[in-house]
């Protein structure tokens, strides 16, 4: 017997197919706006550091906006439960826009720091709140064919960040790199306030501020180890000790305060469902493999092969292609015939084989070939992400829906960040003894002691040639390592992912609206 706050979620109200599109459209926009957001800087982080200095900060740009969006992510489902979809959303477009400006003024470092970490609070929104909303708008059996949409944005933002980024610093002030998304963010902001309209259910209920504390101070603390770890203080240090036995506490504390909560952020009875929990370690093993691919390969291109980040960000194009068409008709078979389980399955296995092909790439591999190897890499993340999220939403009742959604799309950031922080480490680790070992073979004299420092690409290609020759082979042997451990991973979300069970997929058809009780508390438009 379902409660009466689950009974009047499962009351969805219905849209029209123009009426999904155009809410589609704004949803897409404000992803694409975070994610480009998140992007474009990269490319112009050295004149950034040129300009304000701070250059032993310079870690903390990036990690501060990674480290505030994990973090914040299942805070934005619950809140959503609580203050409705329409107004959280929107909330979370003014955090992102008004922290992008403040970002785009700074003047110093700190500044910036700052703004940056704000805006990370918004971008943990703009990652969880359009799943969930395209969760109420449409249900499961149809979400297929909107969702592929949704899918195709990560792969255009992938590309489009960095170009955009490298055509801001080349041509205008690299202010703009914070300032060109908030007009998207605009446009977002009135589209969904001009065609959402959802019901806003009042629930005489208590944010859990124990649970959001706990939950957030421990994911703080594993983001500062794995953000910082190797940068800013060493791996084996009382720092990293202390982080994780601090995240340890705060997550054991989070886990009492869960239990004990009259509602939630992260329900323990989502723990007891099969299908969310095998879909978040698949969501983490994934977000692992994949952003440790998606942080190294640009480096193989610049430093092995000599291409521009403006052409190194060009060849990521078969990917965002393979993604693109993978995603959309995937979804659209998924919507056609309510089967799914094959795809996240498939997709892993593409995944894996794609990373393995990637570690055979050689410092006079063919660019067709890099080209076709991370095609490959897109078209399984194409046929899995999305379905990930699609079963787990689909697993559980209404009234769960947007803390399986946030907890889903936080353990994927959770698996990301894990993944930029080993792979680096191995990178690392690898690059210090293959250029030792390959400098002693060539009776070449090493410089740097037992950690060899190779500068930037440009330096690296104005090494003499005896030099270069070496620093090139033992680049391609470290990143050969760093693919090759993203496989077993890849293997293992495709495990877990086996062993989903294939529920069918609701309907409007199979999903009837239940009455509404007349002792409810009352229900609005948004």
């Amino acid at each position: 017997m379902l409660t009466e706050q689950q009974a009047q979620a499962e009351a969805a109200p219905r849209f029209t197919h123009k009426q999904v599109l155009e809410i589609l459209a704004g949803l897409m926009l404000a992803m694409l706006t975070s994610m480009i957001a998140t992007s474009v800087v990269g490319t112009a982080l050295p004149t950034i550091v040129g300009t304000l200095g701070g250059q032993d900060q310079l870690a903390w740009v990036a990690s501060a906006t990674l480290l505030t969006m994990t973090a914040s992510t299942p805070l934005w489902g619950k809140l959503s439960d609580l203050y409705g979809r329409k107004f959280m959303f929107q909330v979370s477009l003014v955090v992102f826009a008004v922290s992008s400006i403040a970002a785009g003024f700074s003047q110093d470092m700190g500044q910036l720091i700052a703004a940056r970490a704000v805006q990370g609070i918004g971008a943990g929104g703009l990652a969880a709140l359009p799943q969930i909303i395209l969760g109420d708008v449409v249900e499961p059996r149809e979400r297929g064919r909107y969702s592929g949409y949704m899918g195709a944005v990560f792969g255009v933002s992938t590309v489009a960040g960095p170009l955009l980024g490298g055509f801001i610093v080349d041509n205008m002030s690299w202010r703009w790199t914070f300032w060109i998304c908030v007009p998207l963010a605009v446009v977002a902001f009135v589209v969904i306030q001009k065609v959402l309209k959802l019901p806003l259910v009042r629930h005489d209920t208590k944010v859990d501020w124990w649970g959001a504390t706990f939950i957030t101070g421990g994911t703080t603390a594993l983001m500062l180890l794995l953000s910082l770890g190797g940068k800013e203080f060493d791996w084996n240090s009382a720092w990293t000790y202390g982080l994780g036995a601090l995240s340890l506490v705060m997550f054991g504390l989070a886990v009492v305060a869960e239990r004990r909560a009259a509602d939630p952020i992260l329900p323990p009875r989502l723990f007891r469902n099969h299908t969310f929990v095998l879909t978040s370690v698949a969501s983490l093993l994934v977000g692992a493999a994949m952003f440790g691919a998606l942080m190294f390969l640009p480096q193989y291109l610049q430093i092995v092969k000599g291409m521009s980040p403006t052409g190194s960000g060009l060849m990521t194009l078969p990917m965002v292609l393979g993604l693109l068409v993978s995603s959309i008709l995937v979804g659209r078979f998924v919507s056609q015939t309510g089967r799914w389980k094959i795809f996240p399955v498939a997709g892993m296995l593409l995944v894996a084989l794609g990373l393995f092909l990637l570690s055979r790439l050689h410092v006079d591999s063919s660019l067709v070939v890099v080209g076709l190897d991370i095609a490959v890499l897109g078209i399984g993340l194409g046929a899995s992400m999305q379905i990930l999220i699609l079963a787990a939403q689909n697993a559980v009742t209404r009234a769960d829906l947007a803390s399986t959604t946030s907890g889903v799309a936080f353990f994927r950031s959770l698996g990301g960040a894990v993944g930029v922080a080993a792979f680096g480490a191995i990178l690392s680790n690898r690059l210090s003894a293959e250029l030792i070992s390959l400098a002693k073979a060539a009776h070449l004299p090493l410089t740097g002691g037992a950690t060899p420092s190779l500068g930037s690409p440009d330096a690296i290609r104005h090494l003499p040639a005896p030099v270069l020759e070496v620093v090139l082979e033992a680049f391609t042997r470290a990143i050969h390592m760093v693919f090759l451990v993203g496989v077993p991973i890849a293997v293992l979300a495709a495990v877990a992912t086996l062993m989903l069970k294939e529920i069918p997929l609701r309907s409007a058809q199979t999903t009837p609206a239940t009455p509404a009780d007349p002792t409810a508390p009352p229900v609005r438009a948004e």
